[in-house]
């Protein structure tokens, strides 16, 4: 295999793995979510059984190492994604079937959730092994100089998706002829199919073989990408692309205001520290907030989905202009200015009801607050690590933090679980309250925290943003 990837691979590498993660997000949408919380919702599952299913892809996430272990001993990151992810998603058609032909009997209630959460479980535990796999692909495929705009742009290819096709999901599934349950039966058999799609787009994803050294190729990539001047007019992704590439190298010419990193396994450490608290923080309320919708205000799925489908549209029109403003300030920089906003947003639920006001109006603003603020923490601290990681150890270090996020944040779900069920704690609303206390806290860590060739906010608050 070459250790160089052309400018054409990587252009078809980046428009297939875009392809790939919208029809991901039909697959998700259906199988995680405000859908599959409703689904147990109606098979009376408790809050704590909510907590479990929200902490289930977090610990699976111990197993990252050992995915890491395994891929980096193949000779291909695609044949070995394109194994894992096919059985992971394949595993929903028989749960489907055992959902659509037991929905009428009321007695196997118990059952239907247990089995449900066994292939969540399992599911989970097959995506942890390949995550690490796959995300050094990506990491490798895309230059570091493109990533804020690119990783922008797709992801908010993936907010549209889920924009248009949460409410309609959420809409089928409620007014399906045979009932709720039934109907959520179906929609999986759909997300099966979606998630089949996804896996072809997948398979067109230039190919990378662990045991060659990359770093190479890297930089071959964004030699490639910057000096091409052959985009079709109107191909918006990859024109864009080439401008920030080469706007980048422009600024990155100037070093004398740029700071150096001298111990980057420190700063590493402490971006640990701060996804790990983050991580409890936002899993000790964020499954529930569905929960006290659906459950504790007893709104229809409807209403529900259209309020999931705003935080969907906000995060497709903020995602670009934060793409930009990361390339243009740092990830850490928003990441400490807009997790503030982030952490205070729990408090915001506090005092809703089923009161007209907050049904049209709280509730569309928090969702949209929710989903513009929410999707630069998710773009930026895939960023940060991308840039803080070496790069010839990738793959551990990836899956190093997903294991200790994954912790962090099965604990943060299941403790919110027991304590959203338990009177003597206040209820799902005291569990919205700690849970803005401890994000305000997560965010200290990244006081200390530098990014490389990023300058420090103090300095761009005495130079201004140019």
């Amino acid at each position: 295999m070459s250790s160089k990837i052309s400018k054409a691979d990587i252009r078809a590498s980046l428009r297939a793995s875009t392809l790939d993660g919208i029809f991901a997000t039909l697959f998700s949408s259906i199988t995680g979510g405000v859908l599959i919380s409703n689904f147990l919702i109606e098979l009376e599952a408790t809050p704590f059984q909510i907590g479990m299913l929200a902490s289930m892809p977090m610990l699976a996430n111990l197993l990252q190492p050992l995915g890491a272990y395994c891929a980096d001993r193949t000779n291909s990151r695609k044949r070995y994604s394109l194994w894992v992810y096919g059985i992971s998603r394949l595993l929903w058609l028989p749960l489907a079937i055992v959902i659509i032909a037991s929905s009428q009997f009321t007695d196997r209630l118990q059952p239907m959730i247990f089995a449900t959460l066994v292939v969540m479980l399992v599911t989970h535990i097959m995506d942890a092994i390949g995550s690490a796999s796959w995300l050094s692909w990506l990491a490798t495929l895309v230059p570091r100089q493109l990533r804020g705009r690119y990783f922008g742009f797709r992801n908010s290819a993936f907010s549209l998706t889920g924009l248009v096709a949460l409410p309609l999901l959420g809409l089928m599934v409620s007014r399906w002829a045979g009932g709720s349950i039934q109907g959520f039966g179906i929609m999986m058999i759909v997300a099966v199919i979606a998630g089949g799609i996804s896996l072809v787009f997948q398979s067109r994803m230039t190919d990378i073989d662990p045991q060659v050294n990359w770093a190479s190729a890297t930089g071959h990539a964004e030699k490639a990408i910057i000096s091409d001047r052959s985009a079709k007019p109107g191909d918006q992704e990859h024109s864009a692309i080439s401008q920030t590439a080469e706007s980048n190298c422009a600024s990155a010419s100037d070093t004398s205001q740029v700071q150096q990193i001298p111990n980057s396994t420190a700063y590493y450490g402490l971006f640990l520290v701060y996804f790990a608290l983050w991580g409890f923080g936002i899993s000790l309320s964020s499954p529930f907030f569905n929960l006290y919708l659906l459950d504790n205000l007893s709104l229809d799925l409807s209403w529900v989905t259209v309020y999931n489908g705003l935080g969907a549209g906000a995060n497709l029109l903020m995602l670009l202009q934060w793409g930009r403003l990361a390339d243009r300030i740092g990830n850490r920089s928003i990441l400490l200015l807009d997790g503030l906003l982030v952490a205070v947003t729990p408090l915001f639920w506090l005092g809703t009801g089923a009161d007209t006001r907050s049904l049209w109006l709280w509730f569309p603003l928090l969702h949209l607050l929710g989903g513009g603020t929410g999707a630069a923490i998710d773009l930026c601290i895939n960023n940060l690590q991308f840039a803080i990681v070496p790069v010839q150890h990738q793959t551990k270090y990836f899956a190093t933090t997903a294991a200790i996020g994954g912790i962090a944040g099965a604990m943060g779900a299941l403790t919110g679980g027991w304590l959203a069920q338990s009177t003597d704690a206040g209820n799902i609303t005291g569990v919205f309250a700690l849970s803005s206390i401890l994000r305000l806290g997560a965010l200290l860590p990244l006081v200390w925290l530098q990014e490389p060739q990023r300058r420090s906010i103090r300095e761009m608050l005495q130079q201004g943003f140019n």
